[in-house]
């Protein structure tokens, strides 16, 4: 016998409106033409949108675990550059076929990301195409306290959080140019499909960063993108850059180095800070390191500490 074909809103009732997370905030979810929700006195609503497209985005064999998980922690990475506390989201998503084992899958991911940073999924859309996936995120902050590109100034010090280059290091795998040890290969590929949004330390550095931006189209690119709306340069010391023993053990340390320039997909936080506050961060809850300057004269500089200019690779992820 054939088996039925679930039509739209019972493919949205079973995957995605059995969320056990119901925050007060949100007056009408998932059901009616639109969702209502409050906006809690003196905060702002940062809003921000990515979509994933199988093969561009993600390796058409990553597990659907990892898809939904993914699809949320790179939007989440947006607000945390904002310094926003996660909310809500809504979810588009777009599917070659009726896939229930799929669907689980990705719906687990997804409320596993979801549940971690009490966001509520409010809406969306399902429709029959190529493997799409677009979630709109929203956050609170408190007014006038987000974190922009635009605040970097001359002298403040540049630092990233955690270690940079081990997606690039996992896609450079699954494309078969290098191999890994099974413990750097687990490593890389939790860094690519598992990424974590570095959604408290955003918050942490609200009131003490003068700049902000997540790492997601490599290091070089998205540190130009700082600068540019500045008006202001930096100097980057290309060794001091954090490396994770897997890319360390994997490539010769250049290629290592260009890896986490240019590769993105890290989801790590790139800021700016003056001098007199960096002693704040000694308070904060996070990892972070030291890389550069900011410089009144305009460009990129990148070069090893010893002077030495870096003549390697900086052009990151394009879009189109």
């Amino acid at each position: 016998m054939r088996k039925r074909k679930m039509a739209e809103f019972d493919l949205i009732e079973t995957f995605f409106n059995q969320q056990k997370q119901n925050r007060n905030d949100v007056i009408i979810g998932i059901g009616d033409d639109c969702a209502v929700t409050y906006i809690p006195h003196n905060q702002q609503l940062a809003i921000t949108t990515d979509t994933l497209v199988s093969g561009v985005h993600f390796p058409e064999n990553t597990s659907a675990y990892d898809i939904g998980y993914k699809s949320l922690a790179v939007n989440l990475s947006d607000l945390a550059a904002m310094g926003a506390t996660p909310a809500w989201a809504t979810l588009a998503l777009t599917l070659p076929d009726e896939n229930t084992a799929w669907l689980t899958e990705f719906s687990r991911g997804f409320f596993a990301l979801a549940n971690q940073y009490d966001m509520q999924l409010i809406g969306g859309d399902t429709t029959r195409g190529p493997l799409t996936i677009t979630i709109t995120a929203h956050g609170f902050l408190p007014k006038q306290h987000a974190l922009l590109r635009s605040g970097a100034k001359p002298n403040d010090l540049i630092y990233v959080t955690n270690q940079l280059g081990d997606a690039g290091l996992a896609l450079l795998f699954l494309q078969k140019k290098i191999s890994l040890s099974p413990n750097n290969q687990n490593a890389a590929l939790t860094k690519l499909n598992r990424p974590e949004p570095q959604i408290e330390m955003g918050i942490q550095l609200r009131d003490m960063a003068n700049a902000a931006i997540d790492i997601s189209d490599g290091l070089a690119a998205d540190l130009g993108h700082v600068l540019e709306k500045s008006h202001v340069g930096a100097t980057l010391y290309v060794d001091q850059i954090p490396l994770s023993s897997a890319l360390r053990e994997s490539l010769p340390i250049d290629d290592a180095i260009t890896l986490a320039l240019t590769a993105g997909d890290d989801y790590e936080l790139c800021f700016t800070i003056s001098p007199e506050k960096e002693k704040l961060l000694a308070n904060t809850n996070g990892t972070y390191t030291k890389i550069g300057v900011i410089t009144a004269a305009t460009g990129l500089n990148l070069q090893f500490s010893d002077g030495r200019k870096y003549h390697g690779n900086t052009k990151g992820y394009q879009h189109f």
